[in-house]
């Protein structure tokens, strides 16, 4: 069983995943997050870059578009935590995507706890 850790930071009930566990790497695999968030009552998963799949780094793979698209549905939010410096850098594309993700509120890409800290206080 992956450690869970729910935290409500300036308002927002936050699932924190632990690094070792399952990688979000697909539908299926967003559902099961969602299942976990839906049943400790949180808005947000913050989730380590280290359970994130590379595939979900290369757009074209669809990874990505799909886990996105669940959590819009299910009205939740998403954070990965982590350096992604590497995937950003082979991709256009992908730094593109980032950036845009980090204007809004659905999908973020933060450097760690304390940048999600500070984001959901601003």
């Amino acid at each position: 069983m992956t450690a869970l850790t729910i935290d409500t930071l300036h308002g927002v009930r936050v699932l924190r995943c632990a690094p070792d566990g399952p990688l979000l790497d697909g539908e299926s695999a967003a559902l099961d997050l969602i299942g976990d968030a839906y049943g400790h009552d949180v808005q947000l998963v913050a989730l380590p870059v280290e359970r994130i799949a590379d595939d979900f780094f290369r757009l074209r793979s669809g990874v990505a578009g799909a886990v996105v698209q669940k959590f819009v549905s299910y009205q939740l939010r998403l954070a990965v935590l982590g350096d992604i410096s590497g995937h950003v850098a082979n991709s256009t594309a992908l730094r593109d995507f980032v950036y845009e993700c980090n204007q809004g509120r659905q999908l973020w890409f933060l450097a760690d706890a304390a940048e999600l800290d500070t984001r959901l206080r601003g």
